[in-house]
């Protein structure tokens, strides 16, 4: 298992029933496969967590997504004891979080993770700094070290120069950045982020998310984050979790929930989608195709073999041309017979994981896009029409789960 592999949190079989008597009859009808509401109308419990698993990797951000009722924000409270669990077992880092108690729980608490609520919870009596410092001086760090802290943690979400203000001076945006320095400045393993940005004005929400992922970038915490909205889901998450009363319907990468919903439910939220936002060029590219420079014309057009076009390549693998078929033909009735006054090199080169929006200019060219790694290197070829064509698949796929449901 390598580093980027390494797993930190995982809910193995976990069950959770909110009621008197959660492990009588009102567990032995959920085993059973009785659903969440009849298990209600029949024992008086709610079906919060339904046999649940899933793992999450180091340094991963893991969105955990679904409609209220879905049993995401159950499932993130399990993971710091905020919830007794009826069954099962919730691992952080090899550690069952669910058998402390007292100060060992406590400790643990501090010293792997950090919470950043939907609503902000900061303490209206302290100024910025003491609110991000408060984990640390809970912990028993000096004064001096926990605002150093606290303004290493305000400089990353921007705010270092309010370190002095009153929380009420600031916006809705900007409290709900000290709320994540908070969390940030005792430098947890972990970040466990509740409807963080729900509360906040679309534009603002979006800067956050974009504040977050930079933040990311750079820290590489683990993040296990609940949310409702699905676009925000697929915007931020390295894989993501849907939920359903209480269980998991689907975990993928957001290309995955997007491209191959496993059931209608997955399907319906999915229709409304920006598909080009989040599926990548690497989900729509074709191994390389390339012609030899020293080819003669005739030679490289029958290699094409009316495909979309081939590039012609450097020494290092990267393009340096592109030779289609309609070129090709015009070079050869003009009576030459060699490929260089044949080759175009207004082509345009794209990344793997470029989203199908930002070629989408490109495309509108019409011509073979060159996908191209980090050293300039061909990877790849994008047909236009691949595009459309991926596009259009997805919208089928939909379809045929929406007439699965109503027939």
């Amino acid at each position: 298992m390598t580093a980027a592999d390494e797993e930190i949190i995982r809910l193995k079989n976990v069950y959770k029933l909110f009621g008197p008597q959660p492990t009588g009859r009102a567990f032995d009808l959920v085993k059973a496969g009785v659903g969440k509401n009849d298990v209600q109308r029949m024992s008086g419990h709610v079906v919060g967590l339904n046999n649940v698993n899933f793992s999450i990797r180091k340094g991963e951000i893991f969105v955990v997504m679904g409609l209220s009722g879905s049993g995401k924000s159950t499932a993130i409270r399990t993971v710091n004891k905020l919830h007794d669990i009826t069954s099962g077992e919730v691992l952080v880092d090899g550690v069952d979080v669910q058998l402390l108690s007292g100060s060992a729980l406590q400790a643990f608490r501090r010293e792997k993770m950090g919470m950043v609520f939907q609503h902000f919870a900061l303490f209206p009596h302290r100024n910025v700094i003491d609110n991000v410092g408060y984990g640390l001086k809970v912990q028993g760090v000096a004064k001096s070290e926990r605002d150093k802290a606290a303004l290493q943690a305000l400089s990353l979400v921007g705010l270092e120069a309010y370190a002095k203000n009153a929380t009420s001076e600031l916006s809705g945006g900007m409290q709900q950045r000290v709320g994540l320095a908070r969390a940030l400045a005792t430098d947890p393993d972990i970040l466990l982020m509740d409807e963080a940005f729900s509360a906040l004005d679309p534009l603002i929400r979006r800067q956050m998310q974009d504040e977050m992922m930079e933040i990311q970038d750079e820290l590489h915490k683990t993040i296990l984050f609940i949310t409702h909205d699905l676009n925000e889901a697929l915007r931020i998450g390295d894989r993501v979790c849907i939920m359903k009363d209480g269980a998991v319907i689907q975990i993928g990468t957001p290309e995955e929930i997007l491209t191959e919903p496993a059931t209608g439910y997955v399907a319906q939220f999915v229709q409304d989608v920006d598909q080009g936002r989040v599926i990548q060029v690497h989900e729509v590219m074709t191994e390389p195709r390339t012609v030899d420079q020293s080819a003669t014309l005739a030679q490289a057009l029958e290699s094409i073999n009316g495909r979309g076009g081939s590039f012609s390549c450097d020494h290092r693998g990267r393009p340096t041309g592109l030779l289609t078929a309609e070129d090709g033909l015009r070079a050869a009735r003009s009576g030459t017979s060699e490929l260089a006054p044949a080759l175009r090199n207004d082509f345009d080169s794209v990344g793997p994981s470029h989203t199908l929006n930002q070629v989408y200019a490109a495309a509108g060219r019409g011509l073979p896009i060159a996908v191209v790694d980090d050293n300039g290197k061909l990877v790849g070829i994008v047909d236009p029409r691949s595009i459309m064509e991926e596009m259009g698949r997805v919208e089928q796929l939909v379809d045929g789960f929406e007439r699965e449901v109503f027939m």
